[in-house]
């Protein structure tokens, strides 16, 4: 018998894929239950077309064995088993795949589930064992064949003995090392694991012999261990199940089980797509945020699987960032995958199946808001900044998808209010979404700034996140409604007010442009207030740049030295500025001294440092003597 050297290219192939081609060891049993599993379905879809043959699903599983004395980790299937030839053409020529030229030849079939695509899969074993020995017969054949390797430097192949059709790949595992530890393959609990993990729902039985604790037989109190043989995947996906057989308490224990989160969903939605691409999907909106959410530690993606194999553990091509909170899975057969199927190819159907998943979790979302209130509050509550940060990241290309998704706190309605809501409660005549940027909602209902606009009857937003007036500043409007804040220099609101002001403007020229002066480089300009009505003074901006927009810019690690154009506003209809007024005409250093307090007070309104504290405190005490 001699022994039989893989083709050049193969071996190289070999060699690489030991080395590289996976990124977990433990893939290979992945691998090798898939091909186990494409194996039964090979006689089932001969049944479905040879009136001879009787499939009967009970008689057909995978049995794996463990022999840790020995080192040997069977995996043994009643499929469709290989003849020598078949031996030799699909394990002695790598990327030669029986699977997927079965698959070709049979393409009119339905309810096509065979996994296999490249014919590497099965050389993964080499990654975990030092040899490997595949024993098979194959269907209609009274003969089997053994199979034997010892990795790249070749393959034999003799007569065996083997009493059922079926294969047995026997791996010898490798001894452990200084860099790995191997001994975890021949562990039940392990090997267990691996099998919930990615093979939980191959449709065929996985059987394995494992211990459990019983108790001994005429005690009530004394465990003994015993060994018994267990099915250890749940074969059926919930995915797959009818829907009207499922309820609330199904998803909830998937999710649970999935260890999706420590929290229950607010919300789920089970998708099945027939179409342009064919998938189910079951999606889930979380209860709580992960501790790591906000970090970039934090991974998004939905689990990938290929037919019940999972494929990744989080596909973050499926998602949006903006929905990164969303959990659950996504079932396709249609997927293009790479040589490993680890990974996927960027194509077609990715991007399609991608595509519908994002309008399935808005419409969850809109749904949510119109008809459970109470839970998209509380969703809102833990995801609503990622939403905002969906609007104003990439330039705002992403805000006509989230813009009905936002919410805000109401001045009016003393709670949170979409945009929509908003602009239907606007009276004829006002004709901007009005807001006011703040720390808290009670440091915003005491600015100054809100008067004016307050006074109309007008509805505040307020904006008491951090990327709340960035992500508006990218929306720019809502329904052809443009935002404009409360400190903005125009309201457009006309009014007695604003000529009263403009008048007060013309006639106190001198007087602001001596404020401005002291206030050389604090302030751009110093104006008679068109907002204020019961308060002295306020600051606004002009620009793009708000003054809250600065205070977040220069909290940042690399925010730079960043200045908002403030504006110094004083209330001429307030009892200070005839103060002001008379030091301004007979005493030049109380002049001074009330413009740089007003100045400091209305830093302090704004929740901005006083530059000289000290000397605000000397001020304070120079009135008061």
């Amino acid at each position: 018998m001699a022994k039989k050297q893989f083709k050049a290219e193969s071996k190289r192939l070999l060699e690489m894929m030991i080395n590289s081609i996976y990124t977990q060891k433990e893939i290979f049993l992945r691998e090798l239950i898939s091909n186990a599993s494409d194996a039964i379905d090979k006689i089932y879809y001969k049944a479905l077309s040879d009136e001879q043959m009787v499939f009967n699903k009970e008689d057909y599983y995978i049995q794996i064995s463990v022999d840790e004395a020995s080192r040997t980790l069977t995996i043994s299937d009643t499929g469709i088993g290989m003849t020598d030839k078949e031996l030799e053409t699909n394990l002695g020529v790598i990327a030669k795949s029986g699977s997927l030229a079965f698959k070709q030849e049979n393409e009119a079939q339905e309810d096509h589930h065979i996994i296999g695509q490249f014919g590497v899969g099965f050389y993964s074993a080499f990654m975990v064992a030092d040899e490997v020995t595949v024993t098979s017969r194959a269907l209609g054949s009274e003969e089997a064949y053994q199979w034997f390797s010892k990795g790249a430097d070749g393959y034999t192949i003799k007569p065996a003995e083997k009493a059922e059709v079926g294969t047995d790949i026997v791996l010898k595992i490798k001894e452990n090392t200084e860099d790995e530890q191997y001994d975890e393959f021949l562990q039940e609990y392990r090997l267990k694991a691996i099998i919930k993990k990615y093979s939980d729902f191959i449709r065929y039985p996985i059987k394995m012999e494992v211990s459990v604790q019983k108790p001994k037989e005429g005690s009530e109190n004394e465990f003994e261990t015993v060994r018994e043989e267990q099915t250890i995947n749940s074969m059926v996906p919930i995915w797959r199940r009818n829907k009207n057989e499922l309820t609330k308490e199904d998803y909830t224990n998937f999710y649970n089980e999935k260890r999706y989160g420590f929290d229950q969903p607010l919300k789920y939605t089970h998708v099945r797509a027939e179409g342009a691409v064919v998938y189910n999907a079951i999606l889930f909106i979380p209860e709580s945020t992960p501790f790591d959410y906000y970090t970039k530690e934090y991974e998004k993606g939905l689990e990938l699987y290929s037919n019940g194999v999972l494929i990744m553990e989080k596909c973050a091509d499926l998602l949006p960032d903006y929905f990164s909170f969303v959990k659950g899975m996504v079932d396709s057969e249609d997927l293009s995958l790479n040589i490993s199927r680890e990974m996927l190819q960027h194509d077609r159907q990715l991007k399609l199946i991608a595509k519908n998943i994002k309008s399935k979790i808005k419409s969850m979302l809109q749904g949510m808001l119109n008809n459970e209130r109470e839970d998209y509050e509380k969703f809102y509550k833990a995801f609503g900044r990622q939403l905002k940060y969906g609007v104003y990241s990439e330039y705002g290309m992403h805000k006509d998808d989230l813009q009905d998704l936002l919410l805000f706190y109401s001045s009016k309605e003393k709670k949170l209010v979409s945009l929509s809501e908003y602009v239907s409660r606007m009276p004829e005549e006002q004709k901007y979404i009005y807001y006011a940027a703040g720390e808290s909602i009670e440091r915003i209902d005491k600015l100054p700034q809100t008067e004016r606009v307050a006074d109309k009857g007008f509805e505040i937003l307020y904006f008491t996140e951090d990327i709340d007036e960035f992500a508006i500043k990218m929306l720019q409007q809502y329904k052809e409604k443009e935002f404009r804040s409360v400190s903005s220099g125009d309201l457009g609101i006309e009014d007695e007010a604003e000529n009263k002001a403009s008048e007060a403007e013309g006639d106190n020229k001198e007087l602001l442009e001596k404020m401005q002066t002291l206030l050389e480089g604090k302030v751009k300009s110093v104006k008679v207030s068109k907002r204020l009505k019961s308060h002295p003074v306020c600051l606004s901006a002009e620009g793009e740049l708000s003054i809250e927009m600065e205070k977040v810019l220069k909290a940042m690690p690399d925010g730079g030295n960043v200045q908002a154009d403030k504006v110094l506003e004083i209330n001429v209809e307030h009892e200070v500025f005839q103060s002001l007024k008379a030091a301004y005409a007979s005493d030049e250093e109380k002049f001074k001294l009330y413009t740089h307090l007003l100045y400091n007070q209305a830093l302090l309104i704004e929740g901005l440092p006083i530059q000289d504290p000290v000397e605000f405190t000397n001020d304070i005490c120079k009135v008061m003597v």
